[in-house]
């Protein structure tokens, strides 16, 4: 169903990306955002999914800039060399990745954005940075509460694990507190990487869940 692509950014950058298409013409388009796993087996199958459900998929590879297709599993191990990414994280750069590939699908309509892990932390910093978007979504972003003290432009809605060891309720708290108009929902008893059934943190039923909220968001908003 999808297909490895290459982006260009504003300054003349190359990246890497994974792009599917829906069998039908598109509704509109979703640019996903990865975890600091890379567009790996996981994000590509987020991508699948939502073509699935009629919308355009891309997913950049906002590592590239470091190490090119880095992708990684979610052993001890293979989770202690990804963390090396985050460990100075280029913000800038990876909205400027995360702005081509909206660029890129443009021409589709309406387009929206998900994230999950660094990824929500970076959708939400796109949903208040960018052009083109007209909805997003984030997941369990660490650095969201970093974040909110801007606002942002398009209808955004973000997703908790009540138990997430490296979000406390307090960061959610806060968050909330800063930007009442965002749909912050949180899953008792969800861990961090909820949403991905590749961890050993999985919960069917909050990502589920989760899953039919986001779809239900986007087809909302992506009209």
């Amino acid at each position: 169903m999808g297909r490895d692509i290459t982006l260009k950014a504003a300054d003349g950058f190359e990246l890497g990306g994974y792009r599917a298409d829906p069998a039908g013409t598109p509704k509109a388009a979703i640019v996903v955002i990865q975890e600091i796993f890379g567009v790996n087996h996981h994000i590509r199958n987020v991508c699948d999914r939502l073509a699935a459900e009629g919308y355009v998929a891309l997913a950049p590879s906002v590592f590239d800039r470091s190490e090119r297709n880095f992708q990684s599993g979610y052993s001890p191990e293979e989770i202690a060399v990804a963390r090396k990414f985050v460990a100075n994280p280029d913000w800038p750069a990876m909205l400027r990745d995360t702005q081509a590939a909206i660029d890129a699908v443009q021409a589709v309509g309406p387009v929206g954005i998900i994230g999950f892990c660094l990824g929500g932390s970076v959708a939400y910093a796109a949903a208040t940075k960018l052009h083109g978007l007209k909805a997003a979504v984030g997941y369990y972003g660490g650095a969201i509460v970093r974040f909110a003290d801007d606002r942002p432009l398009v209808p955004t809605q973000l997703h908790f694990g009540e138990k997430d060891s490296g979000i406390p309720l307090s960061d959610v708290d806060a968050v909330r507190a800063k930007r009442p108009e965002v749909e912050i929902l949180v899953y008792p008893g969800a861990q961090h990487g909820f949403g991905c059934d590749e961890r050993a943190s999985y919960d069917k039923p909050s990502s589920d869940l989760a899953w039919q909220r986001s779809l239900a968001f986007f087809a909302a908003h992506l009209k």
